[in-house]
């Protein structure tokens, strides 16, 4: 089973979702914006990427900057950000069992089909 955060007005997001289906694919859709993560599965998706806390972040987005965080940033400080602010998750996210990929690009997600 996928489990798929995604955001709907995201063009990004909508493309993942299709690439999915058009494999034959129905992913577990969490909208994330509506049902954040808690820290605990931030901190489990962010081991399946293999990738700072940074990099999983929409580090252009208004807020980010707002909050004073920066790329130097503690991971735990980024990833409470995360958690209260889930818009600062780059998205789309897929996770499947102990892997996870962001697609961008959307062909990423194929690692997971």
């Amino acid at each position: 089973m996928i489990t798929y955060w995604h955001n709907p007005r995201c063009s990004k997001s909508r493309a993942g979702l299709a690439l999915f289906e058009e494999n034959g694919i129905t992913p577990e859709v969490r909208l994330y914006l509506q049902d954040g993560p808690t820290l605990e599965e931030l901190q489990a998706v962010q081991a399946a990427l293999g990738l700072p806390a940074l990099k999983m972040m929409r580090t252009g987005e208004k807020l980010f900057k707002e909050l004073g965080l920066h790329k130097d940033s503690p991971e735990a400080e980024l990833l409470a950000a995360m958690g209260t602010h889930p818009i600062l998750i780059e998205r789309p996210i897929a996770i499947k069992a102990d892997k996870a990929v962001i697609g961008r690009p959307t062909e990423a997600l194929e690692a997971l089909i």
